[in-house]
């Protein structure tokens, strides 16, 4: 199997997780995973697809990030609110993560495994570690989604359903 195959399952394989528990929550987006708040599920998936758009954009393809203006809303270091008009709706921000995980599926598509050890574009000095090669960036995207799946899953009991997967 070669690396950008790998890469791929990831990115399928984590997306379909945490998609089928974001689309559970969509008529409870706004509710916290623990009783004293945290990252609700509308929070959630914009963050995710900001965060993969400036990804895929800004650091693997040195473009501006077409989501720039979710910056404030969204990106790490937000805060989440339980205000509903302090967002943009569930299905925009819904029909904005397909565009987004489908860019990041045609910008793998153009890729072989060497072009995973190329230098990023963009990179903050204090984020080498992270972001500093093609191959850091995708990897990040994949454990990005999974590391948010647990908070999402700890919104759904608070909203009194039971875990999809046991």
């Amino acid at each position: 199997m070669k690396t950008v195959d790998y890469i791929k399952m990831g990115l399928e394989t984590s997306r379909s997780l945490i998609t089928g528990l974001l689309d559970d929550m969509k008529d409870a987006p706004l509710t916290a995973p623990t009783s004293k708040g945290g990252n609700h599920p509308l929070w959630i998936l914009g963050h995710l697809t900001f965060s993969e758009a400036n990804i895929m954009y800004c650091y693997v393809q040195g473009k501006p990030n077409p989501l720039a203006s979710w910056q404030e809303t969204f990106a790490g270091g937000s805060d989440p609110v339980a205000d509903p008009q302090a967002y943009p709706s569930w299905d925009e921000v819904r029909a904005k993560w397909d565009e987004v995980t489908a860019h990041t599926m045609e910008v793998l598509a153009t890729l072989t495994d060497d072009d995973l050890d190329r230098p990023s574009h963009n990179c903050p000095p204090e984020r080498q570690d992270f972001f500093g090669t093609i191959g850091q960036c995708f990897l990040v995207a994949t454990m990005h989604r999974t590391m948010h799946y647990g908070q999402v899953a700890d919104a759904r009991r608070m909203a009194g359903r039971p875990p999809l997967f046991v």
